[in-house]
């Protein structure tokens, strides 16, 4: 009779046991993508994940992106927070192939920013979408997949993630869109 030393290493050499539980074959692949890698492949762009996000309520402004993998429980998605005007703040799940809202979630502004108050955001001259065109040109031509917002002052700095061919880069913007640190 074989010990569970033996067995699970069968397992694993079988490929039962390679992967946590409850992820599919084409999850498992997936997880084995670098985040910039996988991002390049999907259907919907941050761009528009952050329209459908800032289109759930008025006068919203996006702030941060993060790009998620599937993780079995999860579809690849953009997760996108907007603040609003009263110091509201919630996250969106937007689904990174299909584009469909599928998960909100109010969150504690406190708990993201410190240093950072709603009238920051909504006082920026440049906002994230546009942030984002700026950061893939300066990047020449990639698709910018994850960004999150700084304080710089008394005003807003983005920091940008672009997928491009190879590898990914990232590109600061102040709150006037011009690039920083260039």
């Amino acid at each position: 009779m074989p010990n569970r030393l033996t067995l699970t290493a069968g397992l694993i050499a079988a490929g039962l046991l390679a992967a946590p539980l409850g992820l599919t074959h084409a999850a498992r692949a997936e997880s084995d993508q670098k985040e910039f890698q996988l991002a390049k492949t999907t259907k919907v762009g941050l761009a528009q994940a952050l329209t459908t996000a800032e289109a759930q309520g008025e006068k919203g402004r996006a702030i941060d992106a993060d790009f998620e993998k599937a993780d079995g429980k999860n579809p690849t998605h953009y997760s996108i927070k907007v603040v609003y005007p009263d110091g509201k703040l919630v996250e969106y799940g937007i689904n990174a192939d299909s584009g469909a809202l599928y998960k909100t979630e109010n969150q504690p502004i406190e708990r993201y920013f410190t240093r950072l108050k709603p009238a920051d955001f909504q006082n920026a001259t440049t906002s994230l979408k546009d942030a984002l065109t700026i950061a893939e040109q300066k990047a020449g031509g990639g698709k910018a997949y994850e960004a999150e917002v700084e304080r710089d002052g008394k005003s807003v700095q983005y920091e940008i993630k672009v997928a491009l061919a190879d590898r990914e880069q990232t590109v600061k913007v102040g709150p006037d869109g011009k690039v920083v640190g260039d």
